[in-house]
């Protein structure tokens, strides 16, 4: 990846590669999962943990199946069906795994997959009577074996403990000089045990090595997310242009405009309009709010039932009342509005003063004057306006009046005068 950024930490639609599946592995009823890692990779590990899962070191890089016999001490105590994953792949979803277990019987099974360009993936060999004869890497296979089209997705279930037996008895007799977990079904099938294959699509099977490989996994985690919001009664003019993130909620009837992009934690009600070119992360809009175009709404932002924030407005961990309007213009960062409220043109909470952050309260129905600079802390009171232009630095009654700027003077012919002095010049 060219990066200090470990592989499996590398986002896609928002989420870490690990996390997308770890979240498949858990949605498929896994109860303990443990996550094999380099020497050093602490990040991983961390995450891994803050997921709740366990972690063991592989301390030689000496292939898949010396990697997967890693996990053998943190489960010595487990008895149960294993499944083997790859944390590279974020497409894999929960149907995966729970096909590999379906298909396992008493026996194992993998996942395999029809490749549309095969290249140098795994080549899965199939008996007569559907089940695996052997899966051969693509270094290893040839002319023949390398022309099939089923290829070897990674996945693998297995009984946990027959599974660490056969991983002891592999070998690094291959072209990589590696102990390959691909082959563990040929020891088992010496065992007399069956390995089933269950088939899943070329996108639940893609790995990612490269930058360009996450660029387009994450383009058909889009394609992905898009269906399923549009399936849910989600209207988008143009799909293709709108980005989700994995736990993105729109509820059915939400409208949204081309080039729109939804940041993590993002949850839009039924009846809200997004417009075009808007960035949203970890926000909450009500029903029939109107965003944009060209708003931000940053962490904490949370917009009332019928609100109004329109270009150029940004929103951080601010309360927008319902049917308040802020439609152009401003920013409201660490703020209560109260409903039906007006926020006028080049509004700005002050709310930073380089050490604390302070917040700004203003009330029901209040008005709020173009190019005001509310100095948090301060609070004005329902009803209340502030003259265009003004600075509030002092709390303001309900309903009252606060004007806070310089008298304007004015000096009769003054502006003739200097133009004719200049032009005499």
């Amino acid at each position: 990846m060219k990066s200090q950024t470990p592989k499996v930490l590398h986002k896609v639609a928002g989420l870490p590669m690990l996390g997308h599946v770890i979240g498949g592995l858990k949605a498929a009823g896994v109860s303990r999962i443990v996550v094999v890692i380099a020497p050093g990779a602490d990040a991983v590990r961390d995450y891994a943990h803050a997921q709740g899962c366990q972690s063991a070191v592989q301390d030689k890089q000496l292939g898949t199946g010396h990697a997967a016999a890693a996990a053998g001490e943190a489960l010595k105590d487990f008895d149960g069906e294993l499944v083997i994953a790859y944390g590279d792949m974020p497409l894999m979803t929960a149907s995966t795994f729970e096909a590999s277990f379906q298909a396992r019987g008493d026996g194992l099974a993998i996942v395999a997959f029809r490749a549309a360009d095969p290249g140098a993936y795994g080549r899965v060999i199939v008996n007569g009577n559907g089940t695996l004869d052997r899966i051969v890497e693509f270094k290893d296979a040839n002319e023949a074996e390398r022309k099939t089209d089923l290829c070897n997705a990674g996945v693998l279930a297995a009984d946990a403990k027959k599974f660490f037996a056969w991983a002891k008895n592999l070998d690094n007799k291959n072209a990589q000089g590696e102990f390959y977990l691909t082959d563990v079904p040929a020891l088992a099938k010496r065992d007399g045990a069956v390995c089933a294959i269950a088939t899943v699509s070329e996108d639940d099977a893609l790995g990612v090595n490269s930058r360009a490989e996450l660029a387009e996994a994450e383009r058909r985690m889009q394609n992905r997310l898009r269906a399923k919001a549009l399936a849910a009664g989600v209207g988008m003019i143009a799909p293709e242009t709108v980005f989700l993130s994995h736990d993105t909620v729109l509820e059915a009837d939400v409208a949204i405009e081309p080039f729109v992009v939804f940041g993590p934690k993002v949850r839009v009600a039924s009846g809200a309009q997004i417009k075009s070119h808007c960035h949203l992360e970890e926000a909450d809009v009500a029903s029939g709010a109107v965003i944009g175009p060209f708003a931000r709404l940053r962490p904490g932002a949370s917009i009332g039932e019928g609100a109004h924030i329109g270009n150029f407005v940004e929103v951080k961990n601010s309360k927008i009342g319902a049917g308040t309007k802020a439609n152009h213009l401003a920013y409201l960062g660490d703020a209560i509005v109260g409903a039906k409220a007006n926020i006028g043109a080049g509004t700005i909470t002050c709310n930073y003063n380089g050490y604390d952050k302070s917040r700004t309260e203003i009330g029901d129905g209040a008005f709020i004057g173009s190019d005001t600079a509310l100095v948090a802390p301060v609070k004005v009171g329902a009803g209340a306006i502030t003259g265009a232009g003004s600075v509030i630095t002092k709390d303001v009654a309900a309903d009252a009046l606060a004007v806070a700027r310089g008298s304007q003077v004015e000096k009769s012919g003054w502006a003739k005068a200097f133009r004719d002095k200049k032009s005499k010049k």
